[in-house]
């Protein structure tokens, strides 16, 4: 069985969970903070990072590997369209959402929900960088219903993970949620998805998980 390690406070573990849920495969859940570097954790996941999922097979990090070993191994039902370039299309948003959009507006967790904080230089770069992405990701996303068209996909998975982070990061700092000024209207979306048995069972423990003392 699929064990999977890390806490779901974080939206690469609950777009992992998200997919193991929506394909109904069996899996237990470890907790495991960010960071660590006991050997236990280094000889799963080298940089100390979650999540990691622990297979009989052995170990596996980086959550976009793992969703790829899980269409593999649990093909039924697909995430992935059959046809070559529909796929690439569903990767290609989930490299938007991760790469052009998550993984900028990143630089902002550390003030929007850390109380930390961010020089007015930093913020200003980040802005304009993340401006020229969303602006970018309009020509890619649909939203018909699901990011990438009429099926439900492994980009849906990180989308519902990470679209709402970026949009709350941008509005702590900016005052405004960078998303929706650009028109990218993801609300609808977010409350189409959430009515999944399974994100609801992935918001479900994410708000006990941020409950905890």
């Amino acid at each position: 069985m699929i064990v999977l390690c890390g806490f779901p406070v974080s939206n690469y573990y609950n777009k992992v969970k998200l997919a193991l849920l929506e394909k109904n495969v069996p899996f237990t859940e470890e907790h495991v903070a960010t960071g660590r570097t006991d050997e236990a954790v280094l000889s799963c996941s080298p940089l100390g990072k979650i999540p990691y999922i622990r297979t009989p097979q052995g170990s596996l990090c980086e959550s976009e590997a793992i969703l790829e070993y899980i269409e593999a191994a649990y093909p039924s039902p697909a995430l992935l369209p059959a046809d070559p370039f529909a796929a690439a299309k569903v990767r290609e948003l989930i490299v938007f959402i991760e790469l052009h959009l998550e993984l900028v507006a990143r630089e902002l967790y550390g003030q929007a929900f850390f109380g930390g904080s961010i020089s007015e230089g930093n913020q200003a770069r980040v802005r304009k960088q993340l401006e020229k992405n969303i602006t970018a990701f309009k020509r890619l996303v649909k939203f018909a219903p699901f990011v990438g068209g009429d099926s439900f996909t492994l980009a849906d998975c990180a989308a519902f993970a990470s679209l709402p982070v970026v949009g709350m990061a941008s509005k702590a700092i900016y005052g405004e949620d960078l998303l929706l000024a650009a028109g990218v209207d993801y609300k609808p979306y977010m409350k189409l998805i959430g009515e999944r048995p399974s994100a609801q069972k992935v918001m479900a423990d994410r708000k006990a998980a941020t409950a905890k003392p």
